[in-house]
């Protein structure tokens, strides 16, 4: 008996440094070595220009790259939804946050054609690397927009199909493709910054 009660807390200590050790290979993934280089995130988020106060939806947060950065935009009186359908990252969002005391960031376990917003909207839908990754987008962005407050905004940064990585395993969208689905889904087109070098950075605003 207390070799099956060994064997069975053994099994279960491997399984969580295995969950364990598989978020942080997927953190890497997302993240990389030197990400911040290229991905120039405090540009992105003070190009947003961000009110303090605001609701932010991080959609496809990941590990919660931007996730914190957004999160000292909307400072203490705003809130992030770190939204993902992962619910290991959302698990490592929620203990980070916890940790550094950050009251203003809240994780969303989403489904794949609902991520789940806030009643009362958000000012703000973020998705950084993850447009690819949406099945029937203008159908997606649609549904979205109906948690967009009145002259609330989606940016959009995608990987440009410019490398053999992005080409090869399809990790990217050319930036005609997001315009048109995004028109299809009622948006317009507000702004178009040009100084990501491995992405397009796209904001729209929904037409109504």
């Amino acid at each position: 008996m207390h070799l099956v009660r060994k064997l069975a807390a053994l099994a279960t200590a491997t399984s969580v440094l295995t969950l364990s050790a598989c978020t942080d290979l997927k953190r890497f993934a997302y993240e990389g070595f030197g990400r911040d280089d290229w991905q120039q995130p405090a540009r992105v988020v003070e190009t947003l220009a961000i009110a303090p106060g605001s609701r932010v939806a991080d959609v496809g947060a990941g590990g919660g790259y931007f996730t914190f950065r957004l999160a000292d935009a909307v400072g203490p009186d705003g809130t992030v939804y770190a939204i993902d359908v992962d619910s290991g990252m959302l698990d490592y969002i929620s203990k980070r946050a916890k940790k550094e005391g950050r009251q203003n960031v809240e994780p969303v376990l989403a489904t794949a054609d609902d991520p789940g917003l806030p009643e009362g909207g958000v000012d703000l839908i973020f998705t950084s690397n993850t447009y690819h990754h949406l099945p029937d987008r203008p159908a997606y962005f649609a549904r979205l927009a109906q948690g967009v407050r009145d002259g609330g905004r989606i940016a959009i940064v995608e990987y440009a199909p410019k490398g053999w990585f992005t080409k090869l395993f399809g990790h990217s969208t050319p930036e005609e493709t997001i315009r048109t689905e995004m028109e299809q889904a009622g948006y317009r087109l507000v702004a178009d910054h040009d100084f990501l070098d491995r992405q397009s950075f796209l904001v729209f605003t929904p037409s109504r």
